[in-house]
């Protein structure tokens, strides 16, 4: 007798069956932030059943616990030394801290945070539940610092006795006014809700003269008046991260990179990113690569006739360029030895494309094994709650883009910043880069899962399985001499992170180290006081240095590493030539175009 084959089931009850498991999964997304509560969850229960039956590490830290008491109490009646040196963590460096009770605060804050610290760390648990749970706690442990607390911290006590309790109620005017805006934002119409910029776009900040000579659907390519009486003949191709507004690298005339290597005698291209638009949503890797880096790079070479040009990529423009980079260099290698190309499809279009001069990439991963931070958001089921969130809107919004940084440094961002603002009723200094930051920018649902997912999750770049138009790349195939900048104090592409491009590439590779983070550290004008960066090079061939050992080596500068990157620029370029005219026929509009100017609430 045949076996019963059960009858499929009919789609409409799995469809309403699918919507249901996308509302209950859209309201658990959002009583958590965003986040996946089942991540968190797994991460938490990983944690604690290893704990719960680990009863030497229970004791471990049972013993750890009373050892950081003693030390707090002590710490908290010990008489304060006169030449003692101000606390090293900022939320404390108030004298004030030193006095009891401030101090019995302080020092039990600080056992309870060394404490957990410990704690979160349970041999057995997947490192990656380790970093969740260990970034989670710490997130709590910081929002019960008793600097974030009136009665509990000694410098907002002081400053309201002697201001006669003013600086207390400009505080709470400046709390109840970003409530009633909050508020307003929530009522009003789309249109109503987009506040002007403090620093107006082509007003204010990007401002260097240009003209938009390029454009398509994602980028326009904005080309810089030359300044200098000659130039370089190489082109310099600037690609910033789509993630964020171009014009970080051309802010206020005094802090701009664009100006600056302008005067330099460079002729500085830029790509300026279409901020997308739900209609936007299946641009993927594959368009930013070819619409944004690679026909950018075929203008420059179509209008300037240059054989070669610089190129620079910032941030996720930087891991772009460096894809294409190894792209273009294994198109070269096929030629080089009259391989056929199998595939019709080709992205690297033979003659289409000049010659890399050099490559430059700040703050740029190649390698995600190691993604700082940012590895606390990933993987499989926080993917799957983004695309299901992402799938009602098309894109990424910029919100959740800069909430997530904020999130990142909440100690810096969040905590200090209310202290300052409600609890020291301290006036908020803006500048051009705090502007430029809240000009928020969105990512296309296709792209941003692609990048999650074959990057940042499979580290597809570095393990050479990500392909360009069916092709697979590798890094190693680049042979044009690299720049690779770090900085210091970067919690969205840690440095140690960006340094593993030494065991990817195997050409000239110059290191640079700056002080500074992931934005300020980049916008490192020269003249600024208290810039420095550690700096060496490796040539072809070179072994494998481990970043510590290479921090405890390579030599410290004083100033800005702008310089040593135009030095670095022009011993990689040819004599001086006239500066190219840009052709009136090109000529779309003037810098700095009208993509930078899209603005949405979202």
């Amino acid at each position: 007798m045949p076996a019963h084959t059960p009858s499929p089931m009919p789609d409409a009850p799995v469809s309403a069956f699918q919507v249901l498991d996308d509302k209950v999964h859209a309201q658990l997304s959002e009583t958590s932030m965003g986040l996946s509560p089942i991540a968190l969850a797994l991460a938490q229960a990983d944690w604690a059943l290893h704990l719960a039956v680990s009863p030497g590490r229970q004791m471990v830290l049972a013993n750890r616990a009373l050892e950081l008491g003693v030390q707090a109490w002590r710490g908290a009646f010990s008489p304060v030394s006169a030449d003692a040196k101000p606390d090293q963590d900022t939320r404390f460096a108030d004298a004030a801290w030193g006095q009891w009770p401030f101090n019995a605060l302080r020092e039990g804050f600080k056992a309870t945070d060394a404490w957990w610290r410990e704690a979160t760390r349970v041999d057995g648990v997947s490192p990656h539940h380790s970093h969740m749970v260990e970034f989670f706690t710490r997130q709590g442990v910081d929002a019960l610092s008793p600097s974030n607390w009136p009665l509990s911290n000694p410098t907002v006590l002081k400053s309201g006795l002697d201001s006669g309790g003013q600086t207390w109620v400009k505080g709470f005017q400046r709390y109840m006014q970003d409530m009633s805006e909050r508020q307003r934002a929530r009522a009003a119409h789309e249109e109503d809700r987009l506040q002007p910029l403090p620093f107006a776009v082509g007003k204010d900040v990007a401002v260097t003269p240009g003209k938009v000579v390029f454009r398509n659907r994602l980028i326009e390519l904005i080309q810089y008046t030359p300044t200098t009486e000659v130039v370089h003949p190489e082109p310099l191709l600037i690609v910033p991260s789509c993630i964020m507004k171009y014009y970080i690298l051309d802010l206020s005339p005094e802090n701009s990179m664009v100006r600056y290597l302008v005067g330099q005698g460079f002729t500085v291209f830029i790509v300026s990113w279409r901020n997308p638009d739900e209609s936007d949503r299946d641009l993927g890797m594959q368009d930013y690569l070819q619409m944004g880096v690679m026909d950018a790079m075929a203008a420059i070479h179509s209008q300037t006739g240059a054989p070669r040009i610089h190129s620079l990529g910032y941030c996720l423009g930087g891991t772009f360029l460096a894809i294409v980079a190894a792209a273009m260099a294994r198109k070269e290698r096929q030629s080089a030895q009259h391989t056929p190309h199998r595939r019709r499809e080709d992205a690297v279009r033979a003659g289409a494309l000049p010659e890399l001069a050099s490559v430059i990439l700040l703050a740029a991963q190649t390698d995600f094994s190691e993604p700082g931070e940012l590895g606390v958001f990933i993987d499989d089921d926080q993917l799957k709650t983004l695309r299901e969130h992402m799938s009602k809107t098309g894109y990424l919004s910029g919100k959740a883009m800069a909430g997530t940084f904020q999130f990142l440094n909440s100690r810096d961002l969040i905590w200090s910043r209310n202290t300052r603002r409600y609890l020291l009723g301290q006036d908020e200094v803006g500048n051009d880069m705090m502007s430029w930051n809240a000009d928020v920018t969105r990512l296309p649902e296709r792209m941003h899962s692609e990048y999650l997912s074959s990057l940042f999750l499979n580290n597809a770049l570095a393990s050479g399985h990500y392909r360009v138009a069916g092709e697979g790349v590798a890094l190693m195939d680049i042979k044009a001499p690299l720049m690779v900048v770090g900085t210091l104090r970067d919690h969205v592409s840690p440095w140690p992170s960006v340094y593993k491009i030494h065991l990817l590439t195997d050409t000239h590779t110059t290191f640079v180290l700056a002080a500074g983070g992931h934005n300020a550290g980049i916008v490192s004008e020269p003249g600024h006081p208290r810039r420095s960066y550690q700096m060496a090079s490796v040539d072809k061939g070179h072994g494998w240095t481990d970043p510590q050992e290479w921090v405890e080596q390579a030599p410290l500068f004083q100033g800005s590493w702008w310089e040593a990157m135009s030095a670095w620029l022009k011993a990689r370029s040819g004599a001086p030539v006239a500066p190219p005219t840009i052709d009136d026929t090109q000529v779309l509009c003037d810098a700095p175009g009208v993509y930078v100017k899209v603005r949405y609430v979202d």
